[in-house]
């Protein structure tokens, strides 16, 4: 699954646990995104989305 392929690699570029990396995940709004198809962003690479995220945590407070 999509989801699973980009968590993996989101956590793997932070040495994240996975559980930790999968909380974040489903409270983005890169998820929102993806899950809502707006710009068809499921259809991007599982890498550019995982730096999506990696952009939003280094922005988190």
């Amino acid at each position: 699954m999509k989801y699973a392929r980009i968590v993996k690699l989101f956590a793997d570029r932070l040495l994240l646990p996975y559980e930790d990396a999968l909380g974040f995940f489903y409270s983005s709004s890169t998820y929102k995104l993806i899950s809502e198809g707006v710009a068809d962003m499921h259809c991007l690479s599982d890498e550019y989305l995982a730096d999506e995220l990696l952009l939003e945590w280094q922005k988190k407070p």
